[in-house]
């Protein structure tokens, strides 16, 4: 669940006051006055956004401008020099938050994704490496900074559902294919002749950059929020870990795709004889890519699983043969529909073994961080998951369910609560049209009931009786004895209170006093 933001007006009307006495009249200095003693008053309370404290200080040497002219100074060492730190911070506090990966980015990809212009940030360098520029350039660029900021900040904070106006002049999120195709291209060499490993090392060194710069750039394309560069880097669950999720569960679509975590090939599809886990070939190829992006992404391995399991799940796409058989339809003879079949149940094979080698090297960590975090990779989360999955109430394709089920039985290995569990699951009847409910069936639900609860809550022991005990609860508005108020299982000190106490009941929040109180 997402925190409340903290935020510096007290009613976003305020915010749209403040915005109208800086644009609606660009003459009007007095109301930017205004703007910027509010600014000033807010900024005295709490920390500003970044877009606020920079057009806070746009907005004070705007003003000292003004006034020089207005004395008709001719000194603008001063005003350059103000101009020219406003602009840099405000920069520098655009692109820093997002240098997110282990590897450093340049300024001017981050702000071509941001839409910030990118002579601005040739005038930072400018402004810190070379001779300071003029104060007519300095001017013109706090005016394209304010209207960058009107258009990035203030109007999507006024209309969250208006997305802002450099949106479509940003550059889409470029492939990730190519990278991974590279990437396996050189594993592929390195494994099959392990000589080559120091020729390709810098060479693939810089391919785990490129992915790595990719995710970063992901981040800043996430549609989370028009406003989410003021607060990407803050660590209390907000747009931060939105952009986080949805940045690496691009990575997993493109990983699960065919030709990277699954090969091409039929023949390479085939799991471990000894484990169900994919080839020793295939795992040697992708296993350097996922330890040098688990470190810097924990959530990776959970998201992985959740996507498989969610695909093994579902139902399959029917053909188009069956939708509408018509003559514009070619039919897919009998012979073809086999090798597909059997091509998607080989698909489906081997990224079950995926999910089992995933659980099987990054789950249980005994880290109560991490158990904390959501990117932790729980068996028993992921055993609970398929059972709820391979219910009798959901309709799975039947062969993802016999790929789902042998997933099951993979993870529940060795492990003797979790195979009672995938044995009740395996051994579940179908369902049947005919309510023909019997004593044996209810025994078999409480023993079933017994089994998940036991492990969703960590222990058999930590699971609750189910055992049938309807003739000893007492009907509702029975009055029990003194002798009966006070059960075994409640503290020291506890009691119940019942009718002969005088208690009676009411509507929550109504407090009726008895005499037992």
């Amino acid at each position: 669940m997402r925190l409340p933001r903290r935020v510096p007006w007290a009613h976003i009307s305020e915010l749209e006051q403040v915005c109208s006495w800086i644009y609606a009249d660009e003459n009007d200095l007095d109301a930017k006055v205004l703007a910027v003693n509010r600014l000033a008053a807010w900024k005295a309370t709490t920390s500003l956004p970044h877009a606020l404290e920079s057009t806070h200080a746009l907005l004070v040497v705007v003003l000292q401008d003004a006034a020089q002219q207005g004395q008709g100074s001719s000194s603008f060492l001063s005003l350059r020099q103000s101009y020219a730190t406003a602009v840099i911070r405000l920069v520098n506090g655009l692109v820093d938050p997002l240098q997110l990966g282990a590897y450093a980015r340049s300024i001017n990809s981050i702000a071509a994704q941001l839409g910030l212009p990118a002579w601005l940030v040739e005038l930072r360098h400018a402004a810190t490496h070379e001779d300071l520029p003029s104060i007519d350039v300095l001017r013109e660029a706090a005016r394209q900074a304010m209207a960058w900021l009107l258009q990035n900040y203030f109007l999507p904070t006024l209309n969250p559902s208006v997305p802002p106006t450099s949106q479509s002049q940003r550059p889409t999120l470029r492939p990730l294919a190519p990278l991974l195709k590279h990437y396996k291209t050189l594993a592929k060499a390195t494994v099959r002749d392990a000589t080559l490993a120091i020729k390709y090392r810098h060479e693939a060194a810089r391919v785990l950059r490129d992915v790595e710069r990719w995710i970063a750039e992901a981040k800043i394309a996430a549609p989370v929020a028009a406003t989410a560069w003021d607060d990407i880097d803050e660590d209390e669950g907000g747009d931060g870990d939105a952009r986080e999720r949805w940045a690496v569960e691009r990575l997993v679509d493109a990983l699960l795709e065919k030709g990277a975590f699954v090969p091409v090939s039929k023949r390479k599809r085939v799991l471990s004889s000894a484990e169900f886990h994919p080839s020793a070939l295939t795992l040697n190829i992708w296993t350097p890519l996922l330890t040098h992006i688990e470190p810097l992404h924990p959530s990776l391995p959970a998201v992985l699983v959740s996507k498989i399991i969610s695909h093994l799940s579902s139902q399959d796409i029917p053909h188009l043969a069956a939708q509408a058989p018509d003559e514009d339809v070619v039919l897919l003879d009998a012979e073809e529909e086999r090798e597909k079949h059997r091509q998607d149940m080989s698909y489906d094979r081997c990224v079950a073994g995926w999910a089992n080698w995933l659980v099987d090297t990054y789950g249980g960590k005994d880290d109560e961080e991490c158990e904390d975090s959501d990117g932790y990779l729980s068996r028993e989360e992921v055993v609970l998951k398929l059972v709820a999955a391979l219910g009798p109430t959901r309709s799975v394709s039947e062969t993802r369910k016999k790929t789902a089920q042998e997933l099951l039985r993979g993870l529940s290995k060795g492990h003797p609560a979790l195979e009672k569990a995938s044995s009740l699951v395996s051994n579940m009847p179908q369902p049947t049209s005919i309510n023909t409910w019997q004593d044996t069936n209810m025994e078999l639900m409480r023993e079933r009931l017994s089994t998940l609860l036991s492990l969703s809550r960590g222990s058999p022991s930590s699971s609750v009786d189910t055992s049938d005990n309807s003739e000893t609860m007492d009907p509702p508005h029975t009055v029990r004895g003194p002798a009966a108020t006070s059960p075994s299982h409640l503290p020291p000190g506890w009691r119940k209170v019942t009718r002969d106490d005088g208690w009676r009941p009411s509507p929550i929040g109504v407090f009726v006093p008895c005499a037992a109180a």
